[in-house]
């Protein structure tokens, strides 16, 4: 009877804990959502993003010295991202177009030593600037997962957060994450202040783009344009200076 008993509290507490942390598996999810296709469902990201918590609660060690919110934000994230990768939702002409605006930032950087302006990518990519705009709205989310995981604008958030994997506290490991954030650190102060600043609200201070747009006085749709050509902006300079499969 007492072992029914234990086991029902168990069951109790377990229910309990998934309700306490289903607010964070809805904000991760939104999160997510805001740089997705009208097309993807956020309640579908969500069912995911649950499946994600109730395996971090289950396989979760208090012994790691980690927290359990960290933890699951970690399998949440993960679970959501892959599922998005299964989907293969992005459309080609999306990735063809991150890669062109890429490949254009490339091209001005190495020409001008200094980073382009928007009118400089629309030019040479044969845009107006109008166009371009539309471009950048057209493209938020592809990618999503490899470098946004790891950039630097979410310091202590993103980069350097908990993984299962002990691999992580390899030295080797810890040399490269520290040569990485270095890189992107180094990308972020040659951005147009205004990009870094949507970053730094984005991801550090974890405001939505509707806050951000009151912040900066600036239209959300424009905040989203922002937002995507910084991605893009450090996808460009990374990919001459660190093998984008070591980790992104």
């Amino acid at each position: 009877m007492q072992t029914q008993t234990a086991s029902a509290k168990a069951i109790q507490d377990r229910e309990s804990i998934i309700l306490d942390h289903l607010p964070q598996v809805r904000l991760i999810a939104r999160r997510i959502h805001e740089r997705l296709p009208g097309s993807v469902s956020l309640d579908d990201l969500i069912s995911t993003g649950i499946v994600g918590l109730i395996a971090a609660i289950d396989n979760f060690d208090p012994k790691l010295n980690v927290k359990l919110k960290t933890y699951a934000e970690y399998k949440i994230r993960g679970a959501i991202l892959d599922s998005l990768r299964g989907m293969d939702w992005a459309p080609r002409q999306q990735r063809k177009r991150v890669k062109r605006i890429e490949a254009a930032i490339s091209i001005l950087e190495q020409r001008n030593h200094r980073s382009p302006t928007e009118d400089e990518i629309a030019r040479e990519l044969g845009l107006s600037t109008d166009d371009y705009h539309e471009w950048l709205i057209d493209v938020r989310g592809v990618n999503l997962g490899s470098l946004e995981g790891n950039a630097p604008e979410e310091e202590g958030r993103e980069l350097l957060r908990f993984v299962s994997d002990s691999e992580e506290h390899w030295p080797s490991r810890i040399v490269e994450r520290a040569e990485l954030e270095r890189l992107l650190a180094q990308a972020i102060e040659k951005m147009p202040y205004v990009e870094r600043t949507v970053l730094s609200l984005y991801y550090h201070e974890e405001l939505t783009l509707r806050e951000i747009a009151k912040v900066v006085k600036l239209h959300e749709s424009r905040v989203s344009q922002l937002k995507s050509q910084a991605i893009l902006r450090l996808r460009a300079y990374l990919e001459k200076r660190w093998p984008m499969d070591r980790g992104l």
